[in-house]
């Protein structure tokens, strides 16, 4: 197989290219369309910032930080807030989340 950028010649198994960094497509899995909604299983006030923070995989605390330093430093955010809880679908918990199991105490 070879790089179709550079033309380096990559083991077949190589997902990356090792002089130019191309992706090569082996081991690329697609993922399934992503839609943006709110999160209920992960949610403080509506879902809203869960529901970025999953669209976009950033971690939850990040988006809820920076959305309250915009809502706090411009007052957009909180009317931005409360537009995409009214406007973006819910999820109504239906993404299943890891279970956790418990584990057995011996006494």
């Amino acid at each position: 197989m070879y790089c179709t950028k550079c033309g380096v010649q990559l083991r077949e198994d190589d997902r990356f290219c090792s002089r130019c960094g191309r992706i090569t497509g082996v081991g690329r899995v697609e993922a399934a369309p992503r839609r943006l909604m709110l999160d209920k299983t992960d949610k403080k006030i509506g879902g809203v910032c869960a529901g970025f923070a999953r669209y976009s995989d950033l971690d939850v605390a990040l988006v809820r930080v920076v959305w309250l330093i915009v809502a706090f430093s411009t007052g957009l955010g909180f009317l931005a807030y409360l537009v995409a809880w009214i406007v973006m679908p819910s999820d109504h918990g239906l993404e299943p989340r890891p279970a956790m199991t418990a584990v057995p105490q011996a006494n």
